[in-house]
């Protein structure tokens, strides 16, 4: 967009100075533009999550999965009333509803309106689930009303987690447990290197989001909240020879990445083929923080 306004500007003096324009120049640069906004649009949904949850799903070591660990974490028993916060696209809920008490009820909440029409398409028709557009930051729920609150992969996105884990604590009854997940430095690290050598200019994040809200200082962001703060890991890695997996992955992260490929995708596919064909190793540091109001 900075581009394209400077070539604005650049036209508009050569129009008034009475000089030919370069209208060919002009061209190249909206539809620049036009590919950059297909690039976001078409994440706007659950796209972007699908796209690393197919990643981890297919390729990681642990064959329990993710999503199946996160749900023991959560040790639900009969009758509980659950709220999950930033829910996504429901992955969580989707992979082990035949494992969910039938008279325990969730509510499933995100701020983005196209996650929450993915989560309810995931889940399907279930009697057990609601949903509410909501920001996490301004639960609209009553003072301890849950038995258990969820925050898979999302209080790093948060811009104020002060307010969320205020938020949590005080719709959480006394007694009750807050489930936040999240991922250490060293996780998937290998991606960062991999793109940083072909342009070490690409940023796949603007913010470390485990500097935000990560394994190695998550107890001490919880603490003040909670009367006890446990930790559990997960213990995987992932090991594939495929390309695509990976440059989907890193094509749905939120940093710099779509702007500086655009031009060179070809040669990055050939790049990541190349490093990836004798086959290649993504460690993965992720697990969950349990508190007890």
């Amino acid at each position: 967009m900075t581009a394209v306004e400077a070539a604005i500007d650049s036209t508009t003096q050569t129009l008034e100075a009475g000089k030919p324009v370069d209208w060919s120049r002009m061209l190249e640069l909206l539809h620049r533009s036009t590919m950059t906004q297909s690039l976001k649009t078409q994440y706007q949904n659950a796209t972007n999550i699908s796209a690393r949850i197919r990643l981890h799903r297919d390729y990681s070591m642990n064959k329990e999965g993710w999503f199946p660990w996160l749900f023991r974490q959560l040790d639900l028993t009969p009758g509980l009333k659950i709220l999950e916060i930033g829910c996504g696209n429901g992955e969580l809920w989707a992979t082990s509803c035949y494992r969910l008490p039938e008279d325990c009820q969730v509510i499933l909440t995100d701020i983005s309106e196209g996650m929450l029409a993915d989560a309810k398409k995931e889940i399907g028709e279930d009697s057990r689930f609601s949903y509410d557009q909501c920001d996490a930051a301004h639960l609209p729920f009553a003072d301890e009303e849950f038995d258990l609150v969820v925050a898979n992969h999302m209080l790093f996105y948060c811009d104020d987690i002060p307010q969320v884990l205020k938020e949590v604590r005080r719709v959480l009854k006394k007694g009750g447990r807050f489930c936040a997940s999240t991922y250490s430095k060293r996780h998937m690290h290998e991606i960062t290197d991999l793109v940083q050598e072909f342009n070490s200019q690409i940023v796949l994040s603007s913010v470390n989001l485990y500097d935000r809200f990560g394994l190695d200082n998550g107890e001490e962001i919880l603490a003040p909240s909670f009367a006890q703060v446990t930790c559990q890991r997960y213990e995987d890695a992932i090991e594939l020879g495929e390309a695509e997996p990976v440059i989907s992955y890193i094509l749905s992260c939120h940093g710099n990445q779509n702007a500086l490929l655009l031009d060179r995708y070809q040669e990055f596919k050939q790049f990541v083929e190349d490093e990836v064909a004798g086959g290649f190793h993504i460690t993965k540091d992720a697990g969950t923080f349990i508190c007890r109001k």
